[in-house]
């Protein structure tokens, strides 16, 4: 792999239609100043108009790539849908509410020069910059997960698995994917764990950071289906021999 692989940029959306748009602009301008070869593969779910924005977009661009449909099936299906489509070199994903800005990347692309297999952004590195933080019941919530997961499943090394913002050599991206199961927002862990097991290095890089405030989040439900998703993880653990 060169100095600048070509890379499939993949967007998970659920009704961001009011983000939509400044996140493919920034993306295709950062591609474009960089003059890397890329590819944006955009799932848009939801019933906003995010995909008719994205779409019209494309119309002008033919490497974006708008899929998904109305009916909300999960972030970590939407991700193995569109990793299956790459076909660039270096594959990964980002909030497409530019969470973390896609100008990141300058520190991500040549850890995989240096031989790394997976690199994700982290919000605990003492580089890391938070511009403007979670509520306090998102962070305390934060905490309360971050202990089970290391109790169930292990990854003490990775102290923030849920960033929205990783990257995988093609092949290990497809691997991975091709294994993972859950469709939910605790697909990181399991894609992570996977990772862990097969024995890939995984290379952690500090990155800047803000909430939007905007969660779609629901406290008491989704806190629950993460702990059940947690558990399946840890479940079929024992089934999960390296590739």
């Amino acid at each position: 792999m060169g100095a600048d692989p070509s890379v499939s940029l993949i967007l998970p959306a659920y009704n961001e239609a009011r983000t939509i748009g400044l996140t493919l602009t920034e993306a295709q301008e950062y591609f474009a100043r960089r003059s890397l070869d890329y590819e944006i593969l955009l799932v848009a779910e939801g019933d906003d108009g995010t995909r008719e924005i994205a779409a019209r977009i494309a119309a002008q661009n033919p490497r974006l790539t708008v899929l998904g449909g109305k009916e909300r099936r999960g972030k970590g299906r939407a991700i193995r849908q569109a990793v299956a489509l790459a076909g660039k070199e270096v594959v990964g994903f980002a909030d497409a509410d530019n969470k973390t800005p896609i100008s990141e990347l300058d520190k991500v692309l040549p850890r995989f020069e240096d031989g790394a297999d997976v690199v994700i952004g982290s919000r605990a590195l003492s580089q890391s910059r938070i511009e403007r933080s979670q509520r306090l019941y998102r962070r305390l919530g934060s905490r309360a997960f971050r202990l089970l997961m290391h109790a169930l499943i292990g990854l003490r090394h990775i102290p923030d698995t849920q960033c929205g913002f990783k990257f995988f050599r093609r092949e290990v991206a497809k691997d991975l994917f091709a294994r993972q199961r859950i469709d939910g927002y605790m697909f990181d862990v399991e894609i992570l764990y996977l990772a862990q097991s097969a024995g890939y290095n995984i290379v952690q890089v500090p990155i800047r950071w803000q909430d939007d405030a905007d969660s779609r989040f629901q406290v008491l439900g989704g806190t629950l289906k993460n702990a059940r998703d947690i558990l399946r993880i840890r479940l079929s653990s024992r089934n999960c021999a390296p590739s």
